[in-house]
């Protein structure tokens, strides 16, 4: 029995594939339209294609990073600056694959009655404090010349922002696509002030690894990665957008019509421009040096004392070797 079991596992191994008793790889994904994109692998059978087994486990935004922290999933789709943080908490990770980079779907949206920025001067704002969308309203304050005393922070999750934007406890909220939307939707009257197509760049998002997970499954993640830009290439082909719109949508119970309009404010990264994001720049356009300026943010904030170094958690070579 012990000889027979021995060659199985000599023969899965021959094989690319990950022995049957084996845990699957777990990684965690949530509404984000460059994360709900891995629904169509998931439905398409592409990791098992793939000789990958592989679960993908749905959350909300933050309970998907605290589940990461927790070590119940090996990797997770997250905004890079929040690896950081993460990673300063004690769950470090390796970034393998560089996903999107917001460009309109993360907002500050006004209530009625606010046209600008520069209106929000001595009010509330509602947003997740210290992620992504707090980072967001920095930025849109400083390019109007305002700083975050200028307005009285609301710390409000996310996926409540717009009931706090209808009920008027705050004269403006930040969210991201789906819930952006349905802030627009609810509150008749309501506006963007300032997305993220005003700061290109600020917002990228990534798949971070467990460093032990990686290392013993190297080979697996860099399958997950290619399959990563095989959705995006779904997504992104007219023959096949309506049918991964489709699924995206049904994951968010979202309207397929609606979602598509939504899709350009996420720029979804191919290989190619992937490699390009990977270079080394201060340019807010690298994500080395969109992470400095969240690393920043977060010891400005003090979230963490200690600087987090991009070159610390990024890894390449996983990209750069795809073709």
């Amino acid at each position: 029995m012990k000889k027979c079991t021995l060659l199985a596992l000599a023969l899965a191994g021959v094989a690319g594939l990950r022995p049957a008793t084996a845990a699957p790889i777990k990684i965690g994904y949530s509404d984000w339209p460059g994360y709900t994109v891995m629904e169509i692998a998931k439905q398409k059978g592409w990791f098992k294609d793939a000789g990958l087994d592989v679960e993908m486990v749905w959350f909300e935004y933050s309970p998907s990073i605290d589940a990461f922290s927790a070590n119940k999933t090996d990797g997770t789709m997250i905004v890079a600056g929040d690896a950081l943080v993460a990673g300063a908490s004690g769950a470090k990770s390796k970034i393998l694959c560089l996903v999107d980079y917001s460009e309109g779907s993360d907002m500050i949206v006004g209530a009625p009655g606010v046209d600008s920025i520069k209106d929000l001067k001595g009010k509330k704002v509602g947003v997740e404090l210290t992620l992504v969308e707090h980072e967001l309203l920095l930025q849109a304050l400083k390019v109007n010349g305002m700083s975050q005393s200028d307005v009285v922070l609301v710390g409000t999750a996310t996926d409540k922002t717009p009931q706090a934007l209808a009920s008027g406890q705050v004269s403006a909220i930040g969210a991201w696509y789906p819930i952006s939307g349905q802030a627009l939707k609810t509150v008749p009257g309501s506006k963007k002030l300032f997305t993220s197509a005003d700061a290109k760049g600020l917002i990228f998002d990534v798949i971070a690894v467990n460093p032990t997970s990686y290392a013993q499954h190297r080979e697996d993640w860099t399958k997950i990665t290619q399959i990563y830009y095989k959705c995006v290439d779904y997504l992104m082909d007219p023959a096949t957008k309506d049918d991964a719109v489709k699924i995206m949508a049904a994951k968010v119970g979202a309207d397929p019509a609606d979602y598509a309009k939504n899709i350009p404010g996420t720029h979804f990264l191919t290989i190619a421009e992937a490699k390009q994001c990977l270079k080394k720049s201060d340019d807010m356009m690298s994500i080395y040096g969109s992470m400095k300026l969240s690393d920043q943010f977060y010891m400005d904030n003090k979230v963490y004392k200690e600087s987090q170094k991009p070159s610390d958690y990024l890894v390449p070579k996983v990209v750069n070797g795809l073709k």
